[in-house]
């Protein structure tokens, strides 16, 4: 119902400051198909917005924007409360967060509106076609490519010796001990509840990437700190996603229990191989990475992420919520 729209989404929508607002029209309907920028980094986001406006009596089926997409992500989305302009017409407006998957030159695909007359059960469904979006996507290096310092990989440090084993008595005493505290705390939270969270792993392993890139290692000459953290991030995707025990083991334990596994093509396998090999070199044996195989890191732990993606396999993100927090976190008891 309209009568209850709420008065902040105009607000909303006028907060943002569109650099493509494309206007298409056809009878009774018209739309904008809006985006925030045409020129971003591997790690930014692009809001892309629809703003259709119906006489009265029409209805509407907007499109369903991921299955049109093809090189970038839905990070998030919003439909916004309908309203009334001045004219008495019903506006709807959507508007989806965007993450590329990886830099180079690409369009946001055109994107068909249905609509009909909502009195007429019978009535033929029109459609109102956009046109494709141009944008650019920057490597991770963007313009800081040729001020790169490399960082030297430290030199082997010798594990220290085990320390005598008298403090491990100590903690048993101490763990009994506690024992009796650790359970009036835990009666005494009752409301406490075990809330079930998953999540997929690729949007697991996507956001740990923008974590990743968040901290600028590369532009700060962390070298052998970014391959170490991105390789634990594929690695872990590889675990959550294949149920393969990679992070626990070396690259050449790994690449030989890979050759007998089924889930993972050939190709996929080498692709693989590479990228841990490289990896590897970059971490123990003092390479020097050229800025162009950094961009090529990044971009084949994406591609291979986004290839091979899937809703069924879940991480789970359980934690204890309280019973106030339930309802937001949309999990299960």
């Amino acid at each position: 119902m309209v009568a209850g729209c709420r008065q902040d989404s105009k607000d909303k929508v006028s907060k943002t400051t569109f650099e493509v607002d494309k206007v298409y029209e056809r009878g009774p309907a018209s739309v904008h198909v809006r985006l925030d920028k045409t020129k971003m980094s591997i790690a930014d986001t692009v809001l892309l917005q629809f703003e259709a406006t119906l006489q009265p009596g029409y209805e509407m089926r907007m499109p369903k924007v991921d299955k049109v997409l093809e090189n970038f992500g839905i990070v998030d989305w919003d439909s916004l409360a309908d309203r009334l302009d001045e004219k008495n017409n019903v506006v709807r407006t959507r508007q989806y967060r965007l993450e590329p998957f990886l830099s180079g030159r690409y369009d946001i695909p055109a994107f068909t509106f249905q609509f009909h007359d909502a009195n007429d059960p019978n009535a033929t469904a029109h459609e109102l076609a956009s046109e494709p979006i141009p944008v650019e996507v920057t490597s991770l290096l963007g313009d800081q490519r040729d001020k790169l310092v490399i960082e030297d990989i430290e030199s082997v440090v010798e594990m220290p010796e085990p320390p005598a084993r008298w403090w491990l008595r100590g903690l048993v005493a101490l763990g009994v001990a506690a024992v009796p505290a650790v359970w009036l705390l835990l009666r005494g939270r009752g409301a406490r509840q075990m809330i079930h969270i998953f999540k997929p792993a690729h949007e697991v392993a996507y956001a740990r990437l923008r974590a990743l890139v968040a901290e600028d290692l590369v532009e700060q000459g962390r070298i052998k700190e970014f391959y170490e953290r991105i390789s634990g991030i594929l690695r872990h995707y590889i675990e959550d996603r294949f149920d393969l025990h990679a992070p626990q083991r070396s690259t050449e334990e790994f690449l030989a229990e890979l050759q007998f596994t089924q889930a993972l093509t050939s190709p996929q396998k080498a692709v693989l191989e590479e990228f841990l090999t490289h990896c590897d070199l970059v971490k123990f044996a003092r390479h020097d990475p050229t800025k162009e195989q950094i961009q090529r890191t990044f971009d084949l732990v994406k591609d291979f992420i986004e290839k091979t993606r899937s809703d069924e396999r879940m991480v789970d993100m359980t934690g204890n919520v309280e019973g106030q927090d339930i309802a937001a976190t949309g999990g299960t008891a």
